[in-house]
């Protein structure tokens, strides 16, 4: 009976150690980053559903019922979410809303090489962070330090699951270099969608040639395709990678007129993703099928 009772407790415990905090995340990568960190202290609500655009995403009375008691909304940062003031006005004093993205190193995020001048649009940077494993392992330190600070008493606990996930993406990142190895230095350019993986091809030495804008919606004019064209058989791009929840019928016509291979859709935005690690290596052996040795 005593054993069946400190069972019990226990159970309770860890049941009443789980709603100490409560998350709401912005972002479904996000979401998962924050239960990596929070683990059975932390309650995480994911905002945007399976299959969401981040881009255009913006919370609704249901979903501001959904995340009702949390103690911190967690964003993307650098631009993504363009109704953060709006959602600042409306939870007031009640939460606070971090951007993850807001003190990392960012890159511009239009794209000036010839041939692929998109013109203006709304972000001034690439908000697509997330495709560095570096600045996802810093997001892991930002993470446990703000989850430290609405919650003092799970900071260790914060601290020890934050550096076993930092180990994990340092095994991630190896392992990504070492794929990435097999893709000669002048066969990495990198020719997707949209402008998402901007990061992803400075950390590991590719030219990123985006077909769209930075966003899912935007399309070049028939000058600027064809500019693009030219510059694809000129680069001898060895394939031209869709992305899931897109619109593969611009890449199609492209591979047509230009007989270039249309590799596997990549995650550009994590909705479709199980796990941020899931994304990673999905991402980085699809980019390895389409262009390695």
């Amino acid at each position: 009976m005593r054993q069946l009772a400190a069972t019990l407790f226990l159970s309770l415990s860890v049941s009443l150690a789980a709603a100490d905090l409560k998350v709401a995340s912005l972002h479904p990568l996000l979401g998962d980053l924050a239960r990596q960190v929070g683990g059975v202290r932390v309650e995480v609500i994911d905002l945007i559903p399976k299959n969401g655009d981040p881009h255009h995403f913006e919370p609704t009375p249901d979903h501001l019922k959904q995340a009702a008691d949390a103690t911190l909304y967690l964003a993307s940062g650098m631009g993504l979410e363009s109704y953060l003031d709006s959602l600042r006005g409306i939870i007031g004093a009640k939460a606070e809303i971090v951007e993850i993205g807001k003190d990392l190193p960012s890159i511009e995020g239009k794209c000036d090489h010839e041939g692929h001048d998109h013109g203006d649009h709304e972000h001034e940077i690439d908000p697509h962070w997330w495709h560095s494993i570096d600045l996802f392992r810093r997001a892991t330190t930002i993470t446990a330090a703000s989850f430290s600070k609405a919650d003092p008493a799970g900071a260790e606990l914060y601290a020890k699951n934050a550096a076993a996930y930092r180990a994990t993406l340092d095994e991630l990142e190896r392992w990504t270099r070492k794929e990435i190895a097999r893709i000669p230095r002048d066969k990495r350019h990198l020719a997707t969608a949209h402008a998402a993986f901007g990061y992803f091809c400075k950390d590991h030495g590719f030219e990123p040639i985006p077909v769209q804008g930075v966003n899912r919606e935007q399309m070049p004019d028939p000058k600027k395709l064809a500019a693009l064209i030219a510059e694809l058989k000129e680069e001898q791009v060895g394939a031209i990678f869709p992305e899931k929840e897109s619109n593969p019928k611009v890449l199609q016509a492209l591979t047509k007129d230009t007989g270039i291979k249309l590799g596997e859709a990549l995650i550009a935005d994590g909705s479709t993703a199980e796990s941020y690690e899931a994304m990673i290596r999905h991402n980085v052996s699809a980019i390895v099928a389409g262009l390695g040795k």
